[in-house]
Formats: C-alpha cells, structure tokens, sequence
C-alpha cells in the first residue's frame, strides 16, 4: 500500500551539534532530504527508483525550538500540490520525549531522468506512491 505519510526516526548525534550545544541549523536540511529519500525509497515502486532522481529546488525552514545531543526526534513528511515538473513536500521534525514541535520545512522538488539528467514530468507514476493512487502499467 502506498505511504501518504511517512515517519522517520532521528537520535541526534555528536557531529549534530554547533557551538551552541544544539543542533546545528544546516544538520537540520540533511534531516529533511534524508526524510523524503526514504519516504521515497519506502513508497516507490523498485522500476521508477531505477529511473528517477529527485533534487532539491528551494527549501523553507522554520526553526521552532532546538533539539539537543542523545534526544530522539522524528520527522514527518507528506508531499504537496504537484505541477508539471515539481512536487511540493512538508517535513516536520518533533522531539518524541515532549512531543515538541522543531522544525516545519517545505520544499520544491525535481524529478529527474536518472540516464540523461533532465527535468521528468510529474505524471500519475510519480504521483501514484504519494497519492494512494493505482500506478499505471506502463507510464514511467
């Protein structure tokens, strides 16, 4: 069954932490492209895994609270509103222990062809894992 959301589990290492002695602001990026690589990896089928990459366009991150060494976080990302080459995904980064809300993140997607390296429409294959939509035979 396709995921619609998709949870990933955090433990804030050391090399996570600035000088502050909390978790750095560019740790928090990788988090959210390490989200939705594995919403991806764990909703797509193995063939278009095969063919397609996504990359990043823009992202948008509003930092909440800050997260410290050893806590158990977790993200949570579900995609957006889709056009005809990019697909919009929120991640959300919660501290388990108070069910603290961190980080909000939206970002703008790309799928590319793997082979050539350009832009891949966002057709109903790519939407199907997302949307709890049937993949289509053939489209790809």
């Amino acid at each position: 069954m396709p995921l619609l959301r998709y949870t990933h589990p955090i433990l804030v290492q050391p090399n996570d932490i600035d000088a502050m002695h909390h978790v750095n602001n560019v740790v928090y990026v990788r988090w959210v492209q390490e989200t939705a690589t594995a919403h991806w990896q764990a909703a797509a089928p193995a063939e278009l895994q095969r063919t397609v990459a996504w990359v990043v366009l823009r992202h948008e991150i509003d930092y909440r609270r800050p997260a410290f060494l050893g806590e158990q976080l977790e993200a949570r990302t579900w995609v957006g509103e889709a056009t005809a080459t990019t697909y919009e995904r929120f991640v959300e980064i919660w501290r388990l222990a108070d069910q603290t809300l961190l980080v909000q993140a939206r970002s703008l997607w790309c799928p590319l062809h793997l082979k050539t390296g350009r832009p891949r429409r966002v057709d109903a294959a790519l939407r199907a894992p997302f949307e709890g939509l049937t993949p289509p035979e053939h489209e790809a």
